[in-house]
C-alpha cells in the first residue's frame, strides 16, 4: 500500500512540475508579446495575461513546496512561445494560435482535474480553469478588434444575438443594405459622372442581389445552427448511454467550475442523469452554450433577412430619384446614417440600454461600414 500510494506522489508532484512549466511557458509568451506590441492598450492586456500565468505557476509552486517536492528552476521557456512567435499572418492568426494552445491546456486540466485525488490541487485546477475560460473571452475581444472589419462583424454579431431571432436578423440585414448600396451607388456615381439613370439601375440590382443573399444566407446560417444543435445532442446522448459515470462527472465538473460545492455538484449531476433528455438539454446549455428556444427558425430568419436588407437597401437609392451627382451622394450619405440612428434607437424598444446610446453605436457601425 505505502508503495502505491508513493507512486501516486511521485505522479502527482510531476503533474505540478509539468503544470508549473507549462504556466512559466505562457509568462514567457505573454512577456514576448507585450515587448513586441505597439499599440498601449494591447501592451497592458498582454502583460496582464502574463501576471496571470505568473500567478498560476505561483500556486503550483506553493503546492509543490507544500509536499516538499523541489520546484523546478528552469523552464523551456521555447513551447509556446516559439510556435506563437513563428506564426506568420499578423494579430489576428497569433490570437488564434495562442487561443488553440490556451484549448490544449483547458483540455490537460480537465483531464487532470478527472484523474486528481489531491483535494488542495483539485481545488487550484478549478481556479485555472476559470481564468483559462476569461483569457479566452479576452482575446476573443482582441481578435474582433483587431482590424476594422473583424470589430464591424463582432459589433453586428452582437446585435444579432443581443435581440435575439427575427429582430436581430432584421438589424443585421437593415445594416447590411444600408451600407453596401451606399458603397454602390456613390461609386457608380463617381464613375458615371453623377447619371441618376445608371446609378438606380445598379442601385436597385444591388438591392434584390443582396436582399436574396441576405435571405439565403440567413437560411442556411439559422438550418445549420440547428443541424449542429442536433448533431451534438446526439453525440452527447451516445456518451452518456456509452459512459454514464464519466457523463455525470463531466456535468459535475462544471457546477464546481461554477463554485457549488462537490457534493452538490454531484447531487445535481445524478439527478439529471436519472433524466436522459433533460440531463442532455443542460449539457447543451452549460457546455455548448446552447438552447432551443434561443435557436432561430431557418424560414422566419430568411424572410426577416430578406425584407430588412431589401428596405435599407433601397434608402441610400432614394435621393438618385430627385437629385445627381455630388449632391445625391451627399444625401444618401445623411439619409443612411440618420437611418442607422434610427434603427440603433428603435432597437432599444427590446433591450435595456438608452435610445441615443444604442443609436449612436448604430451610426458608428455605419460610419465604418460605408467605405470599407
Amino acid at each position: 500500500m505505502d508503495a502505491i500510494q508513493e507512486e501516486r506522489d511521485q505522479r502527482l508532484i510531476k503533474t505540478l512540475q509539468h503544470n508549473w512549466a507549462l504556466e512559466m511557458d505562457g509568462v514567457a509568451m505573454y512577456t514576448a508579446l507585450a515587448e513586441r506590441e505597439k499599440n498601449p492598450e494591447r501592451k497592458t492586456i498582454f502583460r496582464k495575461l502574463g501576471e496571470m500565468e505568473h500567478r498560476h505557476a505561483e500556486q503550483w509552486a506553493r503546492r509543490l513546496q507544500a509536499l516538499s517536492a523541489p520546484v523546478p528552476t528552469t523552464h523551456s521557456g521555447r513551447g509556446h512561445a516559439t510556435r506563437i512567435a513563428m506564426t506568420p499572418g499578423g494579430l489576428q492568426a497569433i490570437i488564434l494560435a495562442i487561443e488553440e494552445e490556451e484549448r490544449g491546456d483547458v483540455a490537460d486540466y480537465t483531464h487532470q482535474l478527472r484523474e486528481v485525488k489531491d483535494e488542495e490541487t483539485a481545488a487550484i485546477l478549478r481556479e485555472v480553469i476559470l481564468d483559462e475560460y476569461g483569457q479566452a473571452q479576452i482575446l476573443k475581444r482582441l481578435y474582433a478588434q483587431s482590424s476594422p472589419r473583424s470589430a464591424l462583424d463582432y459589433l453586428l454579431r452582437r446585435e444579432r444575438q443581443g435581440t435575439g431571432s427575427w429582430i436581430g436578423d432584421a438589424i443585421y440585414g437593415i445594416n447590411d443594405g444600408l451600407g453596401a448600396i451606399f458603397g454602390i451607388v456613390s461609386g457608380v456615381s463617381g464613375a458615371t459622372l453623377g447619371n441618376s439613370k445608371f446609378v438606380l439601375l445598379a442601385g436597385l440590382a444591388g438591392m434584390i442581389a443582396s436582399a436574396l443573399s441576405m435571405g439565403s444566407g440567413a437560411y442556411l446560417a439559422a438550418k445549420s445552427e440547428r443541424e449542429i444543435y442536433e448533431a451534438e445532442l446526439q453525440r452527447e446522448r451516445e456518451a452518456l448511454r456509452a459512459n454514464p459515470d464519466e457523463a455525470k462527472e463531466e456535468m459535475a465538473i462544471f457546477y464546481q467550475l461554477k463554485g457549488i460545492p462537490d457534493d452538490d455538484a454531484a447531487k445535481i449531476a445524478d439527478y439529471l442523469a436519472a433524466r436522459p433528455e433533460q440531463f442532455l438539454r443542460t449539457v447543451a446549455a452549460e457546455k455548448l452554450h446552447l438552447t432551443e428556444d434561443a435557436l432561430s427558425h431557418p424560414i422566419t430568419s430568411a424572410v426577416s433577412g430578406s425584407l430588412s436588407t431589401a428596405v435599407g437597401a433601397f434608402i441610400p437609392i432614394i435621393p438618385f430619384f430627385f437629385l445627381t451627382g455630388y449632391p445625391a451622394v451627399a444625401a444618401a450619405a445623411t439619409v443612411s446614417l440618420v437611418a442607422h440612428f434610427a434603427v440603433g434607437a428603435a432597437k432599444s424598444l427590446v433591450t435595456v440600454r438608452s435610445w441615443w446610446s444604442s443609436g449612436l453605436e448604430m451610426t458608428l457601425v455605419g460610419a465604418v461600414e460605408g467605405p470599407t
